[in-house]
Order: C-alpha cells, then structure tokens, then sequence
C-alpha cells in the first residue's frame, strides 16, 4: 500500500535526481514554462559578462523557426539567453520592436535580427565555427540550397498533403485531390534524396552544415506528421536510403537531441491545436479487417458477452462510485460503455498500429470528464481481469496489451 512513509520526500528525489542529469534548468514560477533549460554555453561566460545573443521564441517551444536558430546556436556554443513570448497574446512591446510580430527574432550583440534564415546568416557571420563549407563552389551550393529550403518546396507541400488542398480539415479534401498532393510530396521527397546523394557523406553538404539546420526541424516534424495523418512512411522507407541516413545522422548530434521536439509531441500539436484526426486512428471494423490472432478474438468475446456485468464491477469497484454522486451513475455507465465498445473493436481489427493521444481537449476533443472515467474503468480493468478465471492466458496478455495501447491515446 503506498503511504506518506513508503514513498521519498519531493526534496530527497529532487536531489538524487539533479545528481543523476547532466541537464541544467531555471524555474520560472508563475511563468510559462515553468521552467526554462540553461545553455551549456552560458558556462563560456564570466559572471557579469554580457550575453552576446537574446532569442526572443514561443513559450511552448513547438515552433520549428526558432528550433532552426536554438540548434545553430548550441552547435557554435555561443551563449544565449531567451525571452518568451507568448503567441496567443503577444506584448506590446515585442509588436513595437518586431514589425511581422512573429518568432524568432534575436538581439544579436544588440542588433535586432528577424526572420530564422537571416539569424542563422548573421550568426554565421559574427561567431565560428563556421557551419557553411570551406570551398568556394560548395559554399554558394550551400547558400542556393538555403535560399532554395525558403522557396515553395517540400516544406510547404508536405504541410499541404497534412492538411489538404484547401485547409486543414481532411474531410474537405477529395481522395483525388490527396492523391495529387502525395505525388506531388513523393516528387519534392526524391529531390531531396537525389541532393542528398550529390556529395560523399550523410549530410546535405557531405559535412554538417546550415543545410542541414535548415531541413531539420520540419522534416522532424513531417516525418512524425505525414505518417499518422496521412498514412504515409518516410522514415524507414526503402525509397529513401539517403534521407534515412540523413536522419540517423542528424538524431545522433549531442546538440539537436538537447534541443529537438519528439514524434508524439509534433502530432499532439496537429490535434489538439488544429483539430486533426489521424489516420491510423479510425479503426474501420468490417469483415475484411478482422484479427487473425485468436486471443484477441477470445478476449472480445469475453467482454461482449459480459459486459454489463463488468460495467457494474467498475462502477462498485473502481472509486468511482465514491467520487461521483449518484445523479452521475448514468454518465459514468455511457462513458465506461463507450470505452470498452471501443476496446472490444480495438481487440478486433488487424493490422493495429499505435493510436494516437491528444484525445482530450483541443479542436474537437473529448470531454475530459468522459475521459477521466474511461482513464479509471480500463486503468482498473486491466488488472482485474484473471485468468483462466474470465479468459485464457493468451487472451488476457492481448487484453492487457490493447488497454496500454488505448490508454496512451486518451490525452
């Protein structure tokens, strides 16, 4: 049973843990974030120095322009501070100063800089290493490669094939009009891997470059993206050697792994705050798509047949009996019901891949009292159920399995 006794101080493991990381933070309490990561570089510094470079990003830190910047700036090792700013009510005085009143902007040995490409170019040019190549004829590549990463290109198609021709509701976009964006996707993708192919190495330019800072982020996020909204692989595709290579060489940089976002977060964003539905997230029950594996199949019949009587052990058993009134025995019972219809037909389709979170709140998301009870009825049931009591062992290991699978996509 765990109590008070059995269980560390917030203080103990706060100092076992810092012991443990190499991270380095600030709180900012009150503030969001709560808290902020401090710079490796910032050690480069003597106490009283000035800071030579002031980033001014979002306060989520999803925006891929100011991760362009941020990776420049933990590759060179220059120290930095950071201003957040918060996109949804943006000060007055960033407007003042920042006419677009967008991020990134950077203060750069106090010369205001804005827009991602122009401070990469302006940190390139006041602090070394240099992150552009050497010889002449490969650096003006590097430049048009730049300048070409702006222009209307893999970025701004595949964000297209997300989102659909006209917006970002798939519904509204035709079957023909995806297939359309997707060849046009496969094209931009194939110009990639034969730029990629150009030069002896696993980068843009053979060597690490601002190439490759360009690139990163969104195709990070596009390949998270792309996948799950539109079914589509980039990652692992045999079409693309070169590009994976790319990415294998791009994730094992110390710099871009302090820094980056991860897949479940760049597809968390599409969700709840453009209200996407995911592909892989619809289930399509039919008698094409059944599962072939026999647990599965053991452990839906199991819970179809008896059902209403687990509904009621959940209620009784759970706690939600004790923290819902009893005017909420009817919600409770439509919710529990509703999630385990949904993991009846979970155990029932082939073909499973992971379900995407982000279900609660957002565009279009699920009422959080619905989830919560949901969250306690399959959280309690995924231990409750015995075997060979109500299934056989292979049916209650699939059991379990699909509750994890469902349970990591409800928020």
């Amino acid at each position: 049973m765990l109590t008070q006794e059995t269980t560390a101080s917030w203080e103990h493991l706060l100092e076992i843990a810092k012991a443990n990381t190499n991270a380095q933070w600030i709180r900012r309490s009150g503030q969001s974030p709560a808290t902020a990561p401090i710079p490796l570089s910032i050690n480069k510094i003597d106490r009283g120095q000035e800071v030579p470079v002031l980033l001014f990003k979002d306060t989520n830190s999803w925006c891929p322009y100011c991760e362009r910047v941020i990776l420049a700036l933990e590759e060179k090792e220059i120290p930095y501070q950071v201003e957040f700013i918060d996109l949804r009510s943006k000060p007055q005085w960033y407007l003042d100063i920042v006419p677009t009143g967008l991020v990134p902007a950077a203060k750069i040995k106090g010369e205001l800089i804005y827009e991602s490409k122009d401070i990469l170019l302006a940190l390139e040019e006041q602090f070394s290493p240099s992150l552009l190549p050497a010889d002449a004829t490969l650096n003006q590549s590097a430049i048009q490669a730049i300048a070409d990463c702006e222009s209307p290109g893999l970025i701004q198609i595949g964000y297209r094939f997300i989102w659909g021709s006209r917006d970002i509701n798939a519904s509204d976009t035709s079957e023909e009009e995806l297939l359309s964006l997707q060849t046009e996707f496969e094209a931009k993708l194939e110009g990639i891997e034969q730029f990629l192919a150009k030069y002896p190495g696993d980068y843009f330019m053979g060597e690490f470059s601002l190439v490759d800072i360009m690139y990163a982020p969104h195709l990070s996020r596009l390949a998270a993206n792309v996948p799950v909204y539109r079914g589509y692989p980039i990652r692992g595709n045999e079409r693309f050697p070169n590009l994976n290579r790319w990415f294998e060489a791009i994730d094992s940089r110390p710099a871009y792994n302090r820094i980056k976002s991860d897949v479940t977060t760049n597809n968390l964003v599409l969700r709840r705050i453009f209200g996407l539905k995911p592909a892989i997230d619809r289930l399509h029950l039919d008698t094409g798509n059944l599962s072939t594996n026999p647990d599965e199949m053991e452990a839906a019949a199991k819970l179809s047949d008896n059902h209403q009587a687990i509904i009621g052990d959940i209620f009784k058993n759970s706690g939600l009996e004790v923290i819902l009134s009893p005017r909420d025995r009817d919600f409770a019972n439509s919710a529990i019901d509703l999630h385990l219809r949904f993991l009846t037909e979970y155990l029932m389709v082939d073909n499973k891949q992971p379900l995407v979170g982000g279900r609660v709140g957002g565009k279009g998301g699920t009422d959080a009292k619905v989830a919560a009870v949901g969250a306690i009825a399959l959280a309690y049931l995924r231990n409750r159920a015995s075997a060979p009591r109500d299934m056989s062992a292979g049916a209650a290991i699939a059991f379990r399995s699909a509750i994890d699978n469902i349970m990591r996509s409800l928020y």
